[in-house]
């Protein structure tokens, strides 16, 4: 071999080296690869979950925020609502939509004891702040009310005084969600409890109050409750949780709701309803397929794709803020 073939060889050898470099790097610089089309799921497509649980939190969950999202996206989603418990979810939300842009994500505020023994009006205040203003509800207090806590002989934040009034906190977080004009929700409150705060928001003209839970468990309002909030302009949440959880699944303690028991309050008014997963729980169906049984379930009781449209996509978009 000539001295020339010699050459030819180091340099074609280095600029392949090169190029495996550069390629390489243009690789760990590039964003995660998608298929070419995305499997769009059509009954998914467009729909808005507003009450998802994801990693990171204290309690184990199937999922991260970051892989629900892309999930979510590639299922066709228009936009999630990340809900913990514990801690803020609006300003990770900021963080989610850089990582999967395109998908509108939110997040809120629950008001455990992470943030005090009492409805903390500074910690909404701030909430609504935060850089992006990605927080679109405010929920009132959950597995710390003193509600849930009544159920176990204990003492939870309350709603009401002892009189059975509405705090002058709880009225506060409720002006300034409707100032903001953000979801003021009733978190983990007796029914009874639902049905007053219903009846405030209706007189101080608050667009978005939302009764969580309307169909689930020891939340769950009457038919005549429910009738209530409705007239009062609130809208029901309904969760595909309260249908599958209970005795024999990873979530035990709780009672379940027949499927055709939740259509039947969602027929009150699909104008005012929109269903939710409340998904993400370790060991039980992820957000995602529990969205797609959700709406199957409700499709073989009857519901009417123009209903299935409005409680799915049009009031969960409607109360993100987003266009419908």
């Amino acid at each position: 071999m000539s001295e020339a073939d010699d050459s030819r060889r180091s340099f074609m050898k280095g600029a392949a080296l090169a190029a495996g470099a550069m390629l390489a790097g243009q690789m760990l610089d590039a964003p995660e690869a998608g298929a070419a089309t995305a499997p769009i799921d059509p009954l998914l497509h467009g729909i808005s979950d507003l009450h998802v649980h994801a990693d990171p939190d204290v309690r184990p969950r199937s999922t991260d925020e970051i892989a629900l999202a892309r999930k979510a996206q590639q299922m066709g989603y228009r936009a999630l609502m990340l809900k913990s418990h514990d801690w803020s979810t609006h300003d990770r939300a900021y963080l989610v939509r850089e990582a999967v842009p395109g998908l509108e994500c939110f997040g809120g505020l629950a008001m455990n004891r992470t943030h005090g023994d009492s409805v903390n009006v500074t910690a909404a205040k701030m909430t609504l702040k935060t850089t992006g203003r990605y927080c679109r509800c405010i929920w009132m207090p959950t597995y710390q009310s003193a509600w849930d806590a009544s159920q176990h002989g204990g003492k939870g934040i309350p709603v009401v005084d002892g009189s059975g009034k509405l705090l002058p906190e709880v009225i506060e977080v409720m002006e300034l969600c409707g100032k903001e004009n953000i979801i003021f929700a009733t978190g983990h409150s007796a029914p009874a409890e639902s049905v007053l705060m219903s009846k405030k928001a209706k007189e101080m003209g608050v667009p978005k109050f939302v009764v969580t839970h309307a169909s689930e468990d020891i939340w769950k309002l009457t038919m005549d409750q429910a009738k209530e909030c409705l007239a009062n302009g609130a809208y029901l949440e309904h969760a595909y949780l309260a249908a599958i959880f209970g005795p024999g699944t990873a979530l035990p303690k709780y009672t379940r709701t027949p499927l055709e028991e939740i259509a039947a309050m969602i027929k009150l008014s699909p104008e005012r309803s929109f269903i939710t997963s409340d998904l993400g729980q370790a060991m039980m169906p992820s957000p995602v397929d529990g969205m797609r049984s959700f709406i199957t379930g409700l499709l073989a009781l009857g519901f009417p794709q123009k209903e299935i449209d409005l409680i799915a996509r049009t009031n969960p978009a409607k109360l993100m803020g987003l266009d419908v």
